[in-house]
């Protein structure tokens, strides 16, 4: 944990914060510390009062950063955590809330509903979201989840994911969770479908589908997101690639290998190959592909005949240029290192 803390620190320190939070809370739980240690761990933790009133008729209890129970009734302008059996905690900050407010806030709440004796269940939210992109749910419950997170049925939406270490400049409003998939834990956020551009740093957004078909939308961000390469191109739409994308997210991981694309793993032992096939599928001639590589263009014509005998078919004509481009791309997926946590720093 102090390991993976120090390389999450590295990366975002308020990211770090949070895991902290975390840790202290869990620890306080096992501790059976009461409502008022409880209370002044989030004060402390927040450098703001934190208060709580554990069931209806009882007063509330607020203490300050420094530990000590401060008199009178809340401030009105707080924002409150509601759990059952009407108990309540919030935290009295003055001014907009800081980075790590939601979640002090989050783990206070199930703590105090811990020690109030409330089912840890009852008091966690509905796992919606995932329900929602979980493939193997029924069509009713995807819409009855979807009509708890408040997704309008008349509109598209898109899903972005992003490992847990992905750097958000800023957090879209949508529903959002962590979703377990075949590379690992997933940030999922649901955003509108007129959201192609993101300040997230990896991350991927699937095509736009209606609320029904989030799933899709879903698949085609994780092969979005795998085919990102940071720093350079932090950002993949789905929409990039088209129906490749999609055709890509039905393959599945287990079968997008293809004796195409495993030559073009061995054509990638030379150092020029990736930025030469790039340069070749995103213009249509070989000068154009030689100004976007940087090099002369009788250059991109010995590499292209080089790379036409190694990968055994015409690239240049065709269905062959469609070849080049599904076995790229798998190439690509394959070879995806985007859920690798980066070492600290």
């Amino acid at each position: 944990m102090q390991e993976l803390l120090g390389r999450i620190a590295a990366l975002d320190p308020d990211a770090s914060l949070g895991i902290r939070v975390i840790a202290c809370f869990d620890e306080l739980i096992v501790g059976d510390v009461n409502t008022r240690g409880l209370l002044a761990a989030a004060a402390s933790l927040a450098g703001c009062p934190a208060g709580a009133k554990t069931g209806a008729g009882r007063t509330e209890l607020r203490l300050g950063p420094s530990g000590d129970v401060l008199e009178g009734a809340r401030p009105d302008d707080v924002t409150v955590s509601q759990l059952p059996g009407a108990v309540r905690v919030w935290l009295e900050r003055s001014g907009p809330p800081h980075a790590n407010d939601a979640i002090i806030l989050e783990r206070l709440a199930l703590a105090v509903g811990v020690r109030a004796g409330i089912e840890r269940r009852e008091i966690e939210p509905r796992r919606d979201l995932r329900v929602v992109l979980d493939s193997s749910t029924s069509a009713s419950e995807r819409a009855e989840a979807a009509g708890r997170l408040g997704l309008d049925a008349t509109r598209t939406h898109r899903v972005v994911a992003a490992p847990l270490f992905a750097v958000w400049a800023s957090h879209p409003a949508g529903p959002s969770d962590v979703i377990s998939t075949a590379f690992g834990p997933v940030h999922a956020t649901i955003v509108p479908a007129t959201t192609t551009e993101l300040d997230v740093r990896p991350s991927g957004v699937g095509i736009a589908t209606p609320v029904d078909d989030l799933k899709s939308s879903f698949r085609t961000a994780l092969v979005a997101v795998r085919l990102c390469r940071p720093p350079s191109d932090p950002f993949v739409c789905a929409d990039r690639y088209g129906g490749l994308t999609q055709l890509l997210a039905d393959a599945g991981p287990s079968t997008i290998a293809t004796s195409d694309s495993a030559r073009i793993a061995t054509v990638m032992t030379h150092p020029w190959a990736d930025s030469t096939i790039e340069a070749i599928l995103a213009t249509s001639s070989v000068r154009q592909a030689a100004r976007r590589a940087g090099v002369h263009h009788s250059t991109v014509q010995t590499r292209s005949e080089l790379l036409r005998a190694e990968v055994g078919f015409d690239f240049q004509d065709g269905y062959g240029r469609i070849r080049l481009g599904l076995a790229y791309l798998a190439w690509r997926l394959e070879s995806s290192r985007v859920f690798d946590l980066p070492a600290p720093g």
